[in-house]
């Protein structure tokens, strides 16, 4: 993918002396004091040869404007401005190339910058950055502040008046040109030196970059941490322990300073519509070039220069990176120990498609059941018993009916024999004329805005909402608490609830059935239990032993013909039954069935702490979290693991949330494909089934200790997330900045969930609070049913 179109040997070594390139020309010293200009499209034109300086020429850069094209210089003596253009014209009238000169007697620059608008030059001297206009000789201002050597200087893209200047001293510090006073520094950012910044326009971040191959947005980021779970995911890190120990000592582990940075937008396809500042960050380091994705922190590609032998390069020593012609990105690079520089191309339709290959998967299905696949377990049919007729006379009941009444002789003696009723009133809606008419609903609003206005605010109990799930219809939700109990709740938070008791431990999740008819608890102590309505009794306990480790997280499965579970490193699936009948003498005698269909090992044994699977149709995927900080698909049509995602975070995934949508809402299928993991200190991350990686990730939320939930919103276009802070917080899908800060909670917001039916948002706290949040353009959706757009069967709630 790099091709080299120029190598120059020169007559001394440029390791570390900061180059010229920009769009159409590249810009290096020669014989110390003169400068080759080459045309990147036409390098087998003659050079343009400027002279001027009368010491060794330190640093270049080019302007940021197009027209007309800029180049400033500096050696120990001058600080020169060249119009290329100009130069040009003079060398072909035969005369010599001249500029302006703008600075003198300022030291050895060791780094150069234009403002956006070309009128003002940054130069760094020692620990002084001087502000130069880029017209005449004058020095606008000198800074002074930093406890070492400069590094680098660069003027913020939307205020002209704002400079950010990196030192040895390992900080940054953030000027006002207009007061010539320091508006910010940073703390120290790394044990090693910074060496380059960079602003996101967009985004408005600053980024910086030390020597040590660290990198600071608002998140840190470590190359050679990125390099190993790049080099993993890829497969390139060998199982065998034989192949890792020689691997050890043939390579030596060096740094990976980050030498210089570059912003390109990338024209991939992605699988979030309309994704915004989808933008990939290219790192020029010492072996090689690293192309980072902005949006996920993960890095996408890296381009070794050993992978090249081709190339005159094996080691850089300094970088000058500019976007090129046709859609592609051009990097003028020196030697670390040879004096040689390159320059070299790079068409970004090539690092496209190395990023989209790799094997994808779908939840929905894309080739029938397999004859021995776990899905096709049923229940053994029991074949009718026909007793062998005997002589005699047969034994005959008593009575024709299954129930006698009773005589009557314990009762009390009736004092009214017979009382007319006289004010009866016919209903105009029968219950028959509802069940043929059926549920009508109003679909999702696709354009409201986020849940974000308080509505209720409950007070439970004293103890922690672990999880929360709202049924199908969204009118009821269920709430798992860490007092072992499961609360019942109109959607309404209306009421009293129904008290659900039984586990001895917290509960940590539970389930709606698809017919809403039942759902299930699952606990720390081990055990499962499916309750119906009407009932204080579980119909089903799974218990007694069954599983050895507590059950991380349980739910219906493939339209409820199956329960999957989690416990251990095991992925169970069960087949049930449920039968509510029961014996009055034999009333705790269990009458429901369960059985064993399949149970599934994760790769490398690691203990599953997180499953997701879809319910409202049939899809053979489902999503584990491992210990080992992994993601794992399987796929149970083969009842295997399809494939395996290491090192997804940094931590252990506590929290997975597929985009299942409702019952209510329509979204592009691609978009099902998509899921959330959360882990503690690492954020939040979107995932992509089909290409098996992180899109984007979500990180404005604080979350160091405890198991805080997300969830995404039925219409696909909001994502909410528990924090630390007291506050939960609304994301937009599109963008890794968050939309709103949900403040006023009382403790860490451990569970967030979306109404299936309505744009409404309920929390939990660590302390047992609830809070019910509405939509200001949906808040009176929930009781407006007279629109009715579509009708679903009447469903028994």
């Amino acid at each position: 993918m790099l091709i080299e179109k120029l190598s120059l040997t020169c007559d001394r070594l440029l390791s570390h002396r900061q180059l010229a390139c920009c769009q159409s020309y590249c810009g290096i010293p020669l014989d110390g004091m003169k400068m080759l200009i080459y045309t990147n499209m036409d390098i087998e034109h003659k050079p343009l040869l400027l002279t001027g300086h009368h010491g060794e020429i330190s640093a270049m850069t080019f302007g940021k404007g197009s027209r007309p094209v800029l180049l400033c210089s500096a050696s120990a003596d001058y600080v020169i401005i060249w119009d290329i253009e100009l130069c040009q014209k003079r060398t072909k009238e035969g005369k010599v190339a001249a500029g302006t000169v703008i600075g003198s007697l300022l030291g050895e620059v060791v780094y150069l910058s234009f403002c956006f608008s070309d009128e003002r030059v940054a130069a760094c001297s020692g620990a002084t950055v001087y502000i130069l206009s880029s017209k005449r000789h004058e020095v606008i201002s000198t800074l002074t502040s930093h406890l070492g050597p400069l590094t680098s200087a660069e003027f913020c893209p939307w205020n002209k008046d704002i400079l950010v200047t990196t030192s040895e001293d390992r900080t940054f510090k953030v000027w006002d040109l207009k007061t010539e006073a320091v508006c910010y520094q940073s703390f120290v950012l790394s044990a090693s030196p910074l060496l380059s910044v960079f602003f996101l326009e967009e985004n408005r971040h600053l980024i910086t970059g030390s020597t040590d191959g660290q990198c600071h947005l608002v998140t840190k980021m470590d190359l050679q941490k990125m390099e190993k779970r790049h080099q993993m995911h890829r497969g390139t890190v060998s199982d065998q322990a034989g192949l890792t120990e020689q691997s050890d000592v043939d390579e030596v582990e060096t740094s990976k300073p980050a030498l210089r940075m570059a912003l390109c937008s990338s024209f991939i396809d992605t699988s979030i519509e309309h994704k915004k500042d989808n933008s990939w960050l290219f790192i020029g380091s010492s072996d090689g070039l690293y192309v980072v994705d902005l949006a996920t922190s993960e890095l996408l590609n890296a381009l070794y220069f050993k992978d090249y032998p081709n190339l005159s390069i094996t080691m850089a020593g300094s970088w000058s990176i500019s976007p090129g012609l046709d859609n592609s990105m051009v990097f003028l690079v020196s030697s670390l120990f040879t004096p040689c520089v390159v320059l070299l191309d790079l068409r970004l339709r090539d690092l496209e498609r190395t990023w989209a290959c790799g094997e994808g998967f779908s939840v929905f299905p894309s080739s029938p059941l397999l004859l021995e696949s776990p899905l096709n377990a049923e229940f053994k049919k029991k074949k009718p018993e026909h007793p062998k007729k005997k002589g005699g006379i047969k034994e005959r009941p008593l009575v024709f009916h299954s129930k006698v009444k009773s005589s009557g002789y314990t009762s009390a003696p009736r004092s009214i024999m017979f009382s007319p009723k006289t004010n009866i009133q016919k209903n105009p809606s029968s219950k028959t004329a509802n069940k043929n008419t059926g549920l009508l609903l109003r679909d999702y609003p696709a354009d409201c805005a986020a849940p974000t206005i308080p509505h209720i605010h409950l007070s439970i109990v004293n103890k922690p909402v672990h999880c929360l799930q709202y049924s199908g219809d969204g009118k009821q939700i269920l709430c798992g608490l860490g007092d072992s109990s499961v609360f019942l709740y109109k959607s309404s938070l209306t009421g009293n609830p129904t008290v659900y008791t039984g586990h001895d431990k917290p509960v940590s999740s539970v389930s709606w059935s698809l017919n809403r008819q039942w759902w299930l608890s699952a606990s720390e102590d081990q055990s499962l239990r499916i309750w119906t309505h009407g009932s204080p009794e579980p119909a089903i306990i799974m218990g007694d032993s069954l599983f050895s480790k507590p059950i991380r997280s349980a739910q219906f499965y493939y339209l409820d013909k199956f329960l999957l579970l989690a416990s251990g490193p095991s992925l169970y699936l069960y087949l049930y039954n449920v039968d509510i009948t029961r014996d009055d003498i034999k009333r705790y005698q269990q009458r429901s069935v369960i059985k064993l269909a399949k149970c599934i090992t994760t790769t490398s044994a690691t203990d599953i702490t997180a499953l997701s699977a879809i319910n409202d149709f049939f899809s053979y995927i489902v999503v584990v979290c491992g210990s080992d900080r992994s993601i794992q698909v399987f796929d149970m049509n083969k009842g295997s693991v399809a494939s395996a995602l290491p090192d997804a975070h940094s931590r252990a995934v506590h929290c997975i949330t597929q985009n299942k949508g409702s019952m209510f809402s329509t979204q592009t299928p691609d978009s099902y494909n998509l899921f959330l993991t959360g882990a503690v200190t690492d954020g939040v991350k979107i995932w992509d089934l089909r290409t098996l990686r992180c899109v984007r990730r979500y990180e404005n939320h604080l979350n160091r200790c405890h198991p805080c939930s997300s969830a995404i919103s039925p219409c696909g276009r909001f994502i909410a997330s528990g924090s630390e802070d007291n506050c939960a917080y609304v994301y937009d899908i599109r963008s890794s900045r968050y939309l709103h800060r949900l403040q006023k909670h009382s403790d860490t917001v451990l569970s967030v969930t979306f109404n299936p039916a309505t744009p409404e948002l309920l929390t939990g706290t660590l302390d047992g609070k609830l809070r019910l949040f509405q939509s200001s353009s949906g808040a009176l959706l929930s009781h407006d049913t007279s629109a009715a757009v579509h009708s679903i069967p009447n469903m028994t709630a």
